[in-house]
């Protein structure tokens, strides 16, 4: 599946069209997915050896599902030890999104990390969610498995806002791609986590959009093995609430740091844009 989202099509110099299926929940495309096609159109103009180690990016318009994407790479520079791109997707002459990436000549250095948080249960002792991932056939090759967030401290704030398992299926094996499956997965419900979870908070009663993105990546990283993706909330002020996450794979290494700040705007009145049961991606 993933190397066929992420099967861009070349359709000028340094412009490549991005397919885009139209079922996506809540009917606008989710940001993981141009994202991570983004990213994807950028190394198609990197040299071997180079590899993505941070990405920034903005979200500037919803994107809408079914009409195709097509990203535009500016060399911005290539050097020896870092390449840079930026990227602007677009969608029937619109930018709906923009990208800028760097690209690291791996070198040897010193080691050093946070480690994974200690009272994580399992994947295989966790349910799948209980809400439609699964319902767009772009998010069918996915699996995920909820942990929830840690009890609030003594003084009301949490240490983590959500955390999940998460993992892909069907990526291959291309060091790139994985990468990019990476930057797909890690849109994934953090919006969600923006809010902490106190009692009788839903998302009836906001609209919530992603704003901007950045994902920092340490390591290499299989994507298709499980990967604890750990999220929480900052501050939330101005309707606007910022996250930062942490993901490390299943033997504790640490291999992408994400942030990013979202939309969390109250409704004043009207039927709210989503559901409980579907709640935003």
């Amino acid at each position: 599946m993933f190397d066929r989202i992420l099967g861009l099509e070349a359709s000028d110099a340094d412009v490549f069209r991005g397919p885009n299926p139209g079922d996506w929940p809540g009917g606008r495309v989710f940001g993981g997915l141009v994202a991570a096609q983004a990213l994807r159109a950028a190394t198609r103009t990197v040299d071997t050896g180079h590899a993505p180690h941070s990405l920034h990016a903005y979200f500037v318009r919803p994107g809408r599902p079914g009409v195709p994407i097509d990203h535009a790479v500016d060399r911005t520079r290539d050097g020896r030890s870092f390449t840079t791109r930026r990227v602007d997707s677009r969608q029937e002459g619109e930018v709906i999104f923009t990208l800028s990436a760097s690209f690291h000549n791996t070198e040897p250095g010193p080691e050093y990390q946070l480690p994974m948080a200690a009272d994580v249960a399992a994947p295989e002792d966790l349910d799948p969610p209980g809400w439609p991932f699964s319902a767009s056939g772009a998010l069918r090759n996915l699996e995920l498995r909820e942990v929830g967030p840690t009890p609030p401290e003594p003084d009301g704030t949490y240490r983590s806002t959500r955390r999940v398992w998460v993992r892909a299926l069907d990526v291959g094996d291309d060091p790139l791609m994985h990468a990019c499956v990476l930057t797909f997965m890690s849109d994934l419900g953090v919006v969600m986590a923006a809010r902490p979870p106190r009692p009788g908070t839903t998302w009836e009663a906001v609209m919530t959009a992603s704003l901007d993105h950045a994902v920092w990546f340490h390591r290499p990283v299989r994507a298709d093995q499980w990967l604890l993706y750990d999220l929480h909330a900052l501050a939330n002020h101005g309707a606007r609430g910022m996250v930062r996450g942490v993901i490390h794979d299943r033997a504790g290494t640490l291999v992408a740091s994400v942030a990013q700040e979202v939309l969390v705007r109250p409704l004043r009145e009207g039927p709210p844009p989503q559901t409980p049961e579907t709640p935003p991606l």
